[in-house]
């Protein structure tokens, strides 16, 4: 069965509007202390209502290779627009290194010849823009879930923080670069991967090279792009905007599940 995405299109399109006017239509509604309120009892009702009827392993749709999508629009940011980044991209990303820390017993610094030498997991799913755009995509990487074994959770973790390479914004308290997180329940999900790899290809950059997220049964601005880092919290509240995500924290639902 496909995904209905109507009501929540409907709901995130006030937010959205066409592209242009999108972040300055979303900052006059998220001071609206009513419609935020409305936003954040939907959302509780939507993921308690999506985890309560498909269940919490439910797949999102698989599709075959014949399904895939002759253009895939790279949407947000295209390349970071950092010295860093810039370095680590011409040395073919051999330099990079993905730290995981926060609430484990072992903290890591995985290279990307490291995440490809564990077991990996192939998938086609659809990816589904809050913008009202799909397409179809083959990602290849290891689930998050193996990556959070290795790293050994401490008692008290709730949450992971995906922190990224892009810069949206140019702050002093860092709050203008991309985050995203979600909760251990979809982490573990199997098809929440760690993917270096779309279409049989290396990631491009376009599409968050060397790493991405892909958590499949949410919206595409979950699937935070350019990760750099890992952390595992028991809650995010303290973090920026304290609502989970660099677009939760301008209005957008934290739970965006399809």
């Amino acid at each position: 069965m496909k995904p209905d995405l109507s009501r929540r299109r409907m709901l995130l399109g006030l937010m959205a509007g066409a592209s242009a006017p999108f972040l300055a239509g979303c900052d006059r509604m998220t001071q609206n202390a009513e419609f935020g309120a409305v936003l954040r009892n939907t959302e509780k009702l939507t993921m308690g209502a999506q985890r309560l009827l498909l269940g919490a392993h439910a797949l999102a749709p698989e599709y075959s290779v014949a399904d895939l999508s002759p253009v895939f629009r790279a949407n947000g940011t295209q390349e970071p627009d950092s010295d860093e980044y810039a370095r680590l991209r011409e040395h073919g990303f051999t330099d990079w290194r993905l730290q995981v820390d926060g609430l484990v017993q072992q903290p890591l610094s995985l290279t990307l010849a490291d995440l490809k030498r564990l077991p990996s997991r192939t998938q086609i799913t659809r990816h589904d823009c809050v913008e009202g755009w799909s397409a179809i995509g083959q990602w290849q990487g290891v689930a998050l879930g193996r990556i959070l074994d290795l790293a050994r959770l401490k008692p008290g973790a709730r949450y992971v923080v995906f922190h990224c390479a892009d810069e949206l914004e140019a702050t002093l308290d860092g709050s203008g670069r991309y985050y995203e997180s979600i909760d251990l329940l979809d982490a573990y999900h199997p098809q929440t991967i760690l993917a270096y790899a779309m279409n049989g290809k290396d990631l491009p950059v376009a599409h968050g090279a060397p790493l991405r997220l892909r958590v499949e049964r949410q919206l595409g601005y979950k699937h935070a792009k350019y990760l750099m880092r890992i952390e595992v919290v028991s809650a995010f509240d303290k973090l920026w905007g304290g609502r989970g995500g660099y677009w939760e924290d301008r209005g957008y639902e934290w739970y965006a599940g399809i």
